[in-house]
């Protein structure tokens, strides 16, 4: 297969799943790991995908000159920088042989491939396809998907199934993400996100928040909580004054990643 098939072929797997990882790629198109690599290289730099740890996103199909994004892949490039400290910062909360709770989001997203590139010993329960596919093939994570609904477009997992399945469940820590945090409460885009989330907070003994700072000041549509709900937030170095303020008086733990 020459370059140009092999690129045809790879943008149609990745279009179709979302993600891929490298390993399956090679072995769907017969082709080595380092072959795929340099592929996958190249459909990056035209903005069709972004290479993750071991793997890739699909960005979107390139039309009259513009790409169009699904809603999840077009988040993990907002704000990458700012997400991937975060995330770095945030890995040093989970220690070997833990069980943590991982909510669907990109800076969630983030952490879970710092989580992966680490190698440690863990049970990982999430909700987040995407995440759930970093790894499928780790054999030193016990992986456990809640079940549910699948919301569009953004590979979550929500509804009656996934909160009952989480009501099952005890986990050392909770890591998540939300749309806004605006006058000490914590907001999210819909109500089945927030239902979920509410359930997860209550089966975990440590809540940790990821909030870059362009998310405080910030208001969606469902209430979730109060931020003195919130045991750790990690953000980003470019946080507020006032927003770090607000943070403290709530009674948070603040880590400000590099």
């Amino acid at each position: 297969m020459i370059v140009i098939e092999r690129h045809s072929r790879l943008q149609q797997i990745i279009s179709q799943r979302g993600m891929a990882d490298v390993e399956t790629l090679a072995a769907e198109i017969a082709v080595s790991s380092s072959t795929i690599r340099r592929d996958l290289e190249a459909l990056e730099q035209q903005g069709l995908v972004k290479r993750t740890h071991g793997g890739v996103v699909w960005l979107g199909e390139k039309t009259s000159g513009t790409v169009r994004p699904y809603a999840f892949d077009q988040r993990m490039g907002y704000r990458n920088e700012a997400k991937l400290s975060i995330a770095r910062a945030a890995r040093s909360l989970v220690q070997p042989g833990q069980t943590v709770l991982i909510d669907g989001g990109t800076t969630t997203f983030y952490l879970a491939n710092e989580l992966l590139g680490a190698e440690q010993q863990l049970q990982l329960v999430t909700n987040s396809l995407p995440i759930a596919n970093l790894f499928l093939n780790n054999e030193n994570v016990e992986l456990i998907l809640t079940g549910g609904l699948m919301y569009p477009r953004y590979g979550v997992l929500l509804g009656p199934q996934a909160e009952e399945m989480i009501g099952t469940i005890h986990t050392k820590t909770l890591f998540f993400s939300v749309a806004g945090v605006h006058e000490s409460a914590l907001y999210n885009q819909n109500v089945l996100l927030v239902s979920a989330e509410r359930e997860m907070m209550r089966q975990s003994q440590e809540v940790v928040l990821l909030a870059d700072s362009s998310k405080f000041g910030q208001q969606a549509l469902a209430r979730l909580c109060d931020l003195s709900e919130v045991d750790v937030v990690v953000t980003d170095a470019g946080i507020d004054p006032a927003h770090r303020q607000m943070i403290e008086a709530a009674g948070c733990r603040i880590i400000v990643a590099d």
